[in-house]
């Protein structure tokens, strides 16, 4: 009985002494990812304090002007046009909410498509936009839509149809929708690669079940697909709720103009043009912290509505 007490404890030990070692290893794993995190994540919140400093990069700390609330004051001062840079930041973000379904809806009807050697066509040529820089996309675009001898245009122009002044690259009253339709193009398929991805672990038994019970392919949809991918889905929203104020500069930059620069001055445009066009690295620093603030009001929100409805909370 003794013998048997002792090799329980035994194995015991080195149950527990196992798993401190794996866990360990996997610390160390990660080790990497966390300090790269930290470096470029949190380290740069100490920059904050420029943001009570009139700041001049050829000074140092100490020969800078101590502001204190000055900034925040001119952030005041300035909230009408504070205001139409977050509702043009906003207006585009929310455009894009619309579309968050369309990744789910290929991903399903990809999926159901039999033939392998298409599905891989298709995946690749929707993935494919994703790796290509922002001012390649402006230059097919203005290659397609200008009205000074852009494709779409000149065929238009043939079938007798009158081109006009603006194009799309030029209009305010489209400005949204086509920076819109733009990021979803390029994003559409990287998209996929998330729900296809989920879809893959789904229990294909599952599957099995709902055509010996006699469901067609719809209803196997309905009432399976799309309730696996449901957690994914929701997960993705909610970050994406979270980074409203985060879409995108490099975009806004190439296809900034004079013509469309009340609807296309972003908040990350702003905060550039405040920085290096205006010199106000102060200033920039303080629109950089109410972004990170409502960011972060935004992404809580998001949260609590989900554990409110869903039961569920992603933080």
């Amino acid at each position: 009985m003794a013998s048997l007490t002792r090799t329980l404890r035994a194995r015991k030990y080195m149950s527990g002494s196992y798993k401190s070692r794996r866990g360990l290893q996997y610390f160390l794993y990660a080790l990497p990812f966390v300090a790269f995190v930290f470096a470029f994540a949190y380290v740069p919140l100490f920059g904050w304090i420029y943001a009570f400093f009139n700041y001049k990069p050829a000074l140092s700390m100490g020969q800078m002007d101590f502001v204190g609330l000055d900034n925040f004051v001119k952030l005041y001062r300035d909230r009408e046009v504070v205001a139409q840079v977050l509702t043009n930041t906003l207006a585009i973000s929310f455009i894009s909410l619309l579309f968050t379904p369309l990744p789910v809806i290929m991903a399903v009807l990809l999926n159901e498509i039999g033939s392998g050697k298409f599905r891989r066509i298709v995946q690749t040529t929707t993935t494919l936009p994703n790796f290509i820089s922002w001012i390649v996309v402006f230059s097919l675009a203005y290659a397609l839509f200008s009205t000074n001898g852009g494709l779409v245009y000149e065929l238009l122009g043939k079938l007798g149809v009158p081109i006009p002044t603006i194009g799309v690259l030029g209009s305010n009253e489209w400005a949204w929708m086509f920076q819109v339709l733009l990021g979803i193009w390029k994003s559409l398929g990287w998209g996929m690669i998330i729900y296809i991805a989920g879809i893959a672990g789904i229990d294909p038994e599952l599957y099995e079940a709902s055509r010996i019970d006699g469901a067609n392919r719809l209803q196997s949809i309905l009432h399976i697909t799309l309730p696996g991918l449901a957690p994914t889905f929701f997960v993705l929203l909610l970050l994406q709720i979270s980074n409203l104020l985060n879409n995108g500069f490099e975009q806004f930059f190439v296809f900034y103009n004079s013509l469309v620069s009340e609807k296309l001055n972003v908040l990350d445009y702003y905060v550039y043009s405040s920085a290096f066009r205006a010199y106000d690295y102060s200033y920039s620093t303080v629109l950089g912290m109410l972004k990170t603030f409502v960011s972060v009001l935004l992404l809580f929100g998001a949260n609590l509505v989900s554990k409110k409805l869903r039961g569920e909370s992603l933080v």
